[in-house]
């Protein structure tokens, strides 16, 4: 798919929120994008807080035995620790050390892939800080594109 593919379509005069609504409604990579957004911010953060209160499944039987026995913290407390830090990042290693719970990995393993590609719908829909409309360095964001297009005139939801 080239570059040119995956342009902004909508008119530029219309209001942000309008802009943004109907890309929502006409746009799939767009779609894609909010999609995947609201996913990777929801599911860390359920998973991660369950992790303190077990309402899903218990969690302290998918800690690896190996881990179990050189964390100087109680299991439990120890899939505490993980919740904090899978509320900030996800964690395949752990269950690809413990045979058994493969399904879980290669379901992580697939959360991370589609992390990475709203990483990449992220460039295109909601740029870094410094390559949007106003900000000082603005005009050096067109040299990361082949076209002479600055990201904060590509991006469809300004802030």
């Amino acid at each position: 798919m080239s570059a040119t593919a995956l342009t902004n379509t909508i008119p530029t005069s219309a209001s942000t929120p309008k802009r943004a609504l109907d890309q929502l409604r006409h746009d799939p990579a767009y779609q894609a994008f909010t999609l995947l957004r609201i996913a990777f911010t929801v599911a860390p953060i359920a998973f991660g807080i369950d992790k303190f209160f077990n309402v899903l499944v218990n969690w302290e039987s998918y800690l690896a035995p190996w881990i179990r026995d050189i964390s100087p913290l109680s299991t439990t407390h120890t899939m505490e620790v993980v919740g904090v830090i899978e509320i900030i990042a996800g964690i395949v290693v752990n269950l690809l050390s413990y045979s058994g719970y493969y399904d879980i990995a290669l379901r992580d393993f697939g959360l991370m892939l589609a992390a990475l590609t709203l990483g990449r719908l992220a460039s295109k829909f909601d740029p870094p800080w410094s390559f949007r409309a106003g900000h000082p360095r603005e005009k050096t964001a067109a040299s990361y594109n082949e076209e002479e297009v600055s990201w904060a005139e590509r991006a469809p939801v300004g802030r």
